[in-house]
């Protein structure tokens, strides 16, 4: 997931078969595709105005653009307990060139 601003994301298809769900507090509001199931992005929680969007819906990127990603303990919120955890880093080493 990349964190982006509100403002900044744009749809450019597909947009009539998300569907919208809401975990435990509600706040964050996620949007699934109703065909494949694919989380392509959500609002975020702790801001509104910002949402974590899947790079691989990203028309141009992948996963493999990112030589490490932190992974965030997804138990503990930071709007409950004032920080994101960070768990350590996952990394991408290509096998070929």
């Amino acid at each position: 997931m990349l964190d982006v601003e509100r403002a900044s994301l744009t749809i450019t298809k597909g947009e009539e078969l998300l569907t919208q769900y809401t975990f435990g507090s509600g706040e964050a509001k996620h949007r699934f595709c109703s065909c494949c199931g694919i989380h392509p992005f959500h609002q975020t929680r702790s801001d509104p105005d910002r949402y974590g969007v899947n790079v691989a819906c990203i028309d141009g990127m992948s996963f493999t653009d990112f030589a490490e990603v932190p992974v965030i303990d997804g138990r503990n919120h930071p709007a409950d307990t004032g920080e994101a955890i960070c768990l350590g880093v996952m990394r991408y080493t290509p096998l070929m060139d």
